[in-house]
């Protein structure tokens, strides 16, 4: 039964992560992103999914940790690309 309260809120905490991502994709800046947040989040994934193999429960749970792992990872490249992209656009403003 804790199995199913665990997945219930790995879901509805990760469906906030696409629509964050497709919202950073579509900004174009790393402007209110925070870089230490996004590490912070990815480390908690870490850390679950390392709890669930060092425990021996490798049940579906896992694969939704994992899921939300990726997801959240595309973020943070997304993260870098925005900050490139907040750097080109400094760069072409001190040219114009």
């Amino acid at each position: 039964m804790a199995s199913i309260f665990e997945t219930i809120m790995l879901i509805c905490f990760g469906l906030s992560w696409p629509l964050n991502v497709m919202k950073a994709y579509r900004a174009r800046t790393a402007k209110g992103t925070s870089l230490p947040f996004i590490l912070l989040i990815i480390v908690g994934y870490i850390a679950g999914i390392t709890a669930k193999i060092v425990n021996h429960q490798t049940n579906y749970v896992l694969i939704v940790y994992i899921l939300n792992l990726a997801i959240v990872s595309m973020n943070l490249l997304i993260y870098f690309r925005n900050v490139a992209l907040d750097k080109k656009a400094g760069i072409a403003k001190r040219m114009a």
